[in-house]
Formats: structure tokens, sequence, C-alpha cells
């Protein structure tokens, strides 16, 4: 299970979203404006403040940079 925390005005939330598609991966997609989370909330869920936070099998993996790297080490698929 895939968690990708968004706001709607995110670039790197788009890149990650993008990226999580073209890999085939199903995610789940929770933007903190209309859900009302704020950035303290956002700590409190995944330990990150900024946006996209991704959270993968109930692990914080960080943002997008962190996705990326886990791509190129091949570790993203697995």
């Amino acid at each position: 299970m895939i968690k990708v925390y968004t706001t709607s005005w995110c670039p790197y939330c788009n890149n990650a979203k993008r990226l999580l598609s073209e890999k085939g991966m199903k995610y789940e997609e929770i933007n903190i404006e209309e859900e009302g989370i704020s950035r303290e909330g956002l700590v409190e869920l995944t330990g990150g403040r900024s946006v996209p936070q991704i959270v993968i099998n109930d692990k914080p993996i960080g943002g997008y940079d962190n996705l990326v790297k886990l791509d190129q080490a091949g570790e993203l698929s697995a």
C-alpha cells in the first residue's frame, strides 16, 4: 500500500505520482488541503513537513527525491 500526501499546486507531487504510475504501482493520493491536514498533522503522520510525503507499507520514505533514489537503486519495484 502506497500513500502519497500532496497539495494541488506541488510539481514534485505530480512527478512522484507520474513515476509511480509509470512503474504500474497503485497508490492512494491524500490531498492535505482538501482533507484539512495541517503541516503539523503531516509531521505526525509521516515525519515530514513538506509535500509530497510518501509512505510505502506504513513506512515513511520521505519525498520525491527519496522516491527517485529508491527507484534508481532498484528498490522501488521490490
